[in-house]
């Protein structure tokens, strides 16, 4: 038996001990599958007793799905927090002290119909709204108070959602697995559906509908014809009916080749009369299983999947065919810009520019275009995508990723809120100083009709559902920014600390600094100055040197351009001109190398090895001062978690704490492939007060091909 054999033996091995031990059975300690539901007992004795006071039962008027679901998770979440049953009443028949919803058609026609308000009004708790969405989500509200211990008195919360569509994008395949997925298996168990409906997805129902998240595509954007098919339809509508009960629309993706490669059609080309007519007879089937289904997510024409530019047709011609199909019902067409083309000569920063702004106001009102945050593919920090600010006749979504595709999948703490708030606040200048990509994104700016933000979700089948216990902070985080983007980073992590792992004010202080800091610290060992993209293959292991690839932009070496002169991309007029597609004022901020901020230094500079920085360190120093102290920056991480021991639950400290011991590890084997690499062209020593690596490029080389064959 070769080598080659024994070593697809024990990959196989390797991947079947995963996917058995991904959904283990639940632990004595806490396992994470309650996320930040976990509805602990209230422990101040004056909190509880006033909490008492306001519950003793709740009004629901009618016996809507998504009022029923309210009613029930009051209920389970009031018996937690107080120790008490609560009885769900048609009428309040006057009394006082309890929870009352109130639906309420014709309040402000000027607010959304989901937004609530919870306030103290007549000896009562008044969740009122102008929908079922509303009260549900003024109900999760409510019992997030509860679980932080806040004060009764004074009540009175008020909040609608800044964005119309706020939904997850799962990558999952049929097959079970999920592309950059780090925590297990597909929750969806295709092959169980949709006769056996598994109680899982009613939690993750709750747990989105918890953060205002109402809708979910189920399937990967490199999608399979197969969820076109009767089979699959029913299956879907199995978990749609699931979803429903909690405000959520469920959506697919679509492979656009499906009328020939399904349907059996000599042809996909959209303006082709027969299949037109099998996309509207194909929608018209899902809407007869699943009457509230949400619409169809595209990906064409991008890293080879098909699309309208096979047949000679622009992506407008692609959406509007799909959004002709939908007219009859609510659903939208969601397309991907994510696309770029293997051009040797070309700059993939400017890709997705070239092709859509030409097609702005070409299309249909039903179709939204989904922008990645940055314009090459979530790294770990980017400028904004310069799509933003571009395109004033056509409704642009935001495609946030949670998944840790590039940061460090499941074994290394990041906390995103960060990088999902740099880019919502940068000033695109679009109408003048105070054009924020937020205001893009929500509409007010250009004044869509329908807006979207969209995260590519981190779940899997684990216990804990996240992989790495505070990477459930990241879904977290998206959740509460789709609603409402001017929260701050801060204040969502104090909140998920509060609601997941402990109200203990000196643990919560050092779990808070912790991740604030994390995304930085990350950046320092990983990407400093504008370095992008490093690793290829599994996007994990540090390969600065990788040089082959089907297409230049597959290759390390396009993105970081070392050389002996120096590192970076030159994106100015004298290189590639990226950013000319910036608005002035933006390109003021990145045009001139002495003035750029060095965090996007070489995004857009090919920089001197030995010039000098404002830091007053030459960029080689530079750069090996942010990997070493990046690097040494996760014992500081550890630390933190240490000092936070006290207030935390035993089994979670450890799982953490371990992680925290892998990312240190790796943080050291970035540092040092990044700083042998880069060496070669630099031509100097590694600076003093910092211990040269132990291991030779060569060493390192090794390493990480057994990782990529493992």
């Amino acid at each position: 038996m070769t080598r080659k054999h024994l070593l697809a033996i024990f990959s196989c091995f390797l991947i079947c001990s995963k996917i058995l031990a991904a959904d283990p059975l639940a632990s004595d300690g806490d396992d994470g599958y309650r996320l930040w539901l976990k509805y602990e007992s209230v422990s101040t004795a004056s909190v509880k007793a006033e909490y008492l006071k306001y519950t003793t039962f709740i009004t629901q008027p009618g016996k809507g799905e998504i009022l029923q679901s309210a009613s029930r998770e009051l209920q389970m979440g009031l018996g937690k927090l107080l120790g008490k049953t609560v009885n769900v009443t048609n009428s309040s028949g006057g009394k006082t002290g309890g929870i009352i919803f109130r639906i309420e058609p014709g309040a402000d026609t000027t607010k959304p119909a989901e937004g609530y308000q919870v306030q103290l009004s007549g000896g009562n708790i008044v969740i009122s709204s102008k929908s079922e969405n509303g009260i549900l989500y003024g109900t999760f509200a409510l019992l997030r108070h509860m679980q932080m211990q806040l004060p009764i008195k004074g009540l009175s919360i008020a909040s609608s959602p800044k964005v119309r569509y706020r939904m997850l994008n799962h990558w999952d395949n049929p097959d079970g697995t999920i592309e950059r997925g780090y925590a297990g298996q597909s929750l969806w168990k295709w092959y169980e559906l949709p006769e056996r409906v598994d109680p899982r997805y009613t939690d993750y129902a709750r747990a989105n509908a918890s953060l205002g998240i109402n809708g979910t595509v189920l399937n990967n954007v490199n999608a399979s014809a197969r969820f076109m098919s009767q089979e699959y339809i029913a299956k879907v509508a199995a978990v749609a009916n699931v979803m429903r009960k909690y405000g959520i629309k469920t959506y697919l993706s679509v492979y656009f080749a499906a009328p020939k490669t399904l349907g059996g059609l000599k042809t996909s080309d959209p303006l082709d009369p027969q299949v037109r007519a099998w996309w509207k007879e194909k929608v018209a089937q899902i809407y007869k299983e699943i009457p509230d289904f949400g619409g169809f997510l595209v990906k064409a024409n991008s890293e080879g999947e098909p699309g309208p530019q096979d047949y000679g047709r622009t992506h407008a011609d692609g959406a509007n065919m799909l959004a002709e199909a939908f007219q009859p019902y609510e659903g939208i067409v969601v397309w991907r810009a994510f696309v770029y083309k293997a051009d040797p000569n070309a700059d993939r920063f400017k890709a997705a520019y070239e092709e859509f702004v030409p097609l702005d106001g070409k299309f249909d009102p039903k179709v939204i275009v989904q922008v990645k945050n940055g314009p090459i593919d979530f790294q770990p920090r980017e400028p904004f995508s310069p799509l933003f600010g571009n395109m004033p006749k056509t409704p642009l979504g935001m495609e946030f990723q949670i998944t840790q595709e590039y940061l460090g999948f499941a074994t290394h703490a990041v906390y995103e809120a960060p990088i999902f708030k740099e880019c919502l606040d940068s000033d695109t200048y679009v109408n003048g100083a105070g054009s924020t990509v937020a205001k893009v994104v929500d509409g007010s700016l250009h004044g869509y009709a329908r807006t979207l933000m969209a995260g590519v979700a981190n779940t899997g089948n684990s216990r804990n559902w996240t992989g790495h216990p505070l990477a459930q902070a990241n879904w977290y985080a998206f959740g509460r920014l789709s609603w409402d983007h001017q929260l701050s980073s801060e204040q969502i992590a104090r909140e998920w600390i509060a609601l997941t792992l402990t109200q203990n004010q000196k643990a919560s202080g050092h779990i808070t600094a912790l991740m604030l800091r994390s995304r930085e610290i990350y950046v320092d060992y990983n990407t400093p100055i504008g370095l992008s993209r490093p690793w290829m293959g599994v996007h994990f292991a540090p390969e600065p040197w990788q040089n082959k690839g089907s297409r230049p932009d597959w290759t390390a070496v396009y993105y970081h351009r070392a050389d002996s002169i120096g590192l970076g991309f030159d994106r100015t007029v004298s290189g590639s001109n990226a950013l000319a597609q910036y608005r002035p004022q933006v390109q003021q901020q990145w045009h001139n190398p002495d003035q750029t901020p060095l965090p996007y230094l070489l995004w857009f500079h090919h920089v001197r090895w030995d010039k000098k920085l404002n830091t007053g360190r030459t960029l080689w120093e530079e750069l090996c001062t942010r990997f070493y102290t990046g690097a040494d920056s996760v014992m500081w991480m550890q630390q933190q978690w240490d000092l936070a021991k006290p207030g935390l639950d035993l089994q979670v400290y450890a799982e953490v704490a371990d992680r925290l011991k892998v990312q240190r590890r790796e943080a050291i084997w970035w540092r040092d492939a990044w700083v042998l690499y880069l060496q070669t062209f630099a031509k100097q020593p590694v600076p003093t007060g910092f211990e040269p690596p132990k291991q030779t490029l060569e060493e390192v080389k090794k390493s990480v091909n057994v990782y990529l064959i493992r």
